[in-house]
């Protein structure tokens, strides 16, 4: 995410609160309504239901600790799940422990997963740029002896990254409904993808991932050959590339181009892939993601050129953008969307509890508070109607859904909110 001046921000909420006036309603409202108010752990960034129907919300804090708490409480009956605080996963803003996944047999096998992210040690930097940083995705088993906790012991670390900056960590691990495991990653950090990861398909930075957990593939040959702790599904875009023992095209690549990709889902209806990828200095964009696409980063940003890239070269448009800066709204995609700073993506609302709310992609921005929807037409490839859902101002770290596909918000400052009707 990202932090701004506090004139700045004042600037843009002065124009924002003159723009959302001026602007047509073709959305429906929505209001946020406060869950488990006892929570008082910290700075969530992450939260999902358990796939075994014990009701059990499973609360990511940023700091290292996952807490369990029950479907209708107050939040006071919290219990600790995971505590990894020991190893320091946030040491600066983007950082820390950012996400959690359930095996799709979790019922049965009681497998989860984690991101993380932690400082290398000299020991521990990663050759030959000696990278601060890297990121960690673990397996690990609930406890034999108590389903509420974690049993740390079984952790077997599946993928290490490394990493050149303390930001854009990207963030999420995500089964999709062919029961592989994607992961976003951002482009590694600073400005303006001072490596060209974006582009550059031989490194994983700046991507989607897409790992077969129940498998393991092997790279290189002879004495160069290395026992990777995950397969590579054999329909990845990139599965049949030259093996050059990690030097080639990574085979763990299912789309490209994406500069910090913090969140994303698939709209459990249509299976489609959405995500929300965090812009640099003038423009958030919303993707719909398709197996080997190119989205552009750091050639592009958003639907609008950043650096000079290759002559003829294509990229996949965003499917919704909308600028930093109200003077730029008459080059934009969508010049009746508001402003924002930094976009939060969010799901395709498929819930019961609200019949105007379905097929509408629900986003939000970071800085501002703002919760966006719009409605997608899957035969055109169009967004057929956009608008503002609600004008809030408390800062958005995620979203999440449940298991009956109702829809909460993560709020920095520690609440936790359902969205539903006015």
């Amino acid at each position: 995410m990202k932090h701004f001046s506090h004139m700045a921000l004042v600037a843009v909420v002065f124009w924002f609160s003159i723009s959302a006036n001026l602007q047509g309603q073709p959305m429906p409202s929505i209001s946020l309504r406060p869950v488990f108010p006892k929570l008082t752990a910290g700075r969530p960034v992450w939260m999902i239901e358990a796939p075994d129907g014990s009701g059990r919300f499973f609360v990511v804090y940023q700091k290292g600790l996952i807490l369990i708490v029950n479907r209708g409480s107050d939040g006071s009956d919290a219990r600790v799940f995971l505590n990894i605080e020991d190893r320091h996963p946030n040491f600066s803003n983007e950082d820390g422990l950012l996400s959690l996944a359930f095996h799709p047999g979790f019922a049965t096998n009681h497998l989860f997963y984690i991101y993380y992210n932690q400082e290398n040690n000299k020991a521990h930097a990663s050759q030959p740029l000696n990278f601060p940083y890297r990121s960690v995705v673990s397996e690990m088993k609930v406890s034999d002896s108590n389903p509420d906790q974690a049993d740390l012991g079984t952790e077997r670390i599946l993928l290490q990254v490394p990493q050149p900056f303390p930001n854009h960590k990207g963030g999420e691990l995500l089964f999709g409904p062919d029961g592989y495991l994607y992961l976003g990653l951002g482009d590694g950090g600073a400005g303006g993808d001072p490596f060209g990861s974006g582009q550059n398909t031989c490194t994983l930075l700046a991507k989607l991932l897409r790992l077969d957990v129940n498998s393991r593939a092997t790279e290189g040959s002879g004495f160069r050959e290395k026992r990777l702790e995950y397969g590579i599904p054999r329909d990845n875009p990139f599965a049949n590339e030259p093996d050059r023992g990690g030097l080639g095209v990574r085979r763990e690549i299912y789309a490209y181009g994406l500069r910090n990709p913090w969140r994303y889902s698939f709209d459990r209806k249509t299976g489609d892939l959405w995500v929300g990828d965090v812009g640099q200095d003038l423009w958030e964009e919303i993707d719909l993601i398709t197996k080997g696409g190119n989205y552009g980063w750091s050639v592009r940003e958003g639907a609008h050129y950043f650096k000079p890239g290759p002559v003829g070269a294509q990229y996949i448009e965003p499917v919704m953008e909308y600028p930093h800066n109200p003077a730029l709204l008459p080059q934009s995609m969508f010049p009746d969307h508001s402003i924002g700073l930094c976009v939060i993506g969010g799901y395709v609302y498929r819930g019961s509890d609200f019949p105007a709310l379905d097929g509408i992609y629900i986003y939000g921005d970071y800085n501002l508070g703002t919760i966006w929807g719009f409605r997608f037409n899957r035969s055109s490839g169009k967004v057929t109607d956009q608008g503002q859902l609600l004008a809030q101002s408390d800062n958005i770290d995620s979203f999440a859904e449940d298991a009956r596909g109702e829809l909460y918000a993560l709020m920095q400052d520690g609440k936790i909110e359902q969205i539903t009707s006015p």
